[in-house]
């Protein structure tokens, strides 16, 4: 019984999946967001910053870029440009992942 104590204390807090959407200006800054609050800022920094660094590095090799998806296992990240900003959407691949106790 010691080691499950052990275990899940050292074990990674679960996050339950988001749904929503924010808009990065070209600096890279959140300008609005519908995120829940628990959405960890340094994680949405990144996700900025990857795809605004996409977006201009498409249009350096002059690439007609306006949108990217992104599918992971259980999550979908949607981006599409705005004259050098973005607007990001992020939601989980499987609707039952939202709200399962609801079923």
């Amino acid at each position: 019984m010691g080691f499950l104590n052990f275990r899940s204390k050292s074990a990674a807090e679960l996050m339950r999946l988001p749904t929503g959407c924010f808009t990065v200006d070209p600096a890279g800054k959140v300008v609005a967001s519908t995120l829940p609050q628990s959405f960890p800022l340094p994680l949405l920094q990144e996700i900025s910053a990857q795809v605004l660094a996409t977006f201009r590095d498409a249009q350096a090799a002059q690439l007609p870029l306006t949108e990217i998806v992104v599918r992971f296992a259980s999550l979908r990240i949607t981006a599409r440009d705005m004259l050098g900003g973005a607007i990001v959407f992020v939601s989980p691949k499987n609707p039952q992942t939202i709200a399962p106790h609801l079923n």
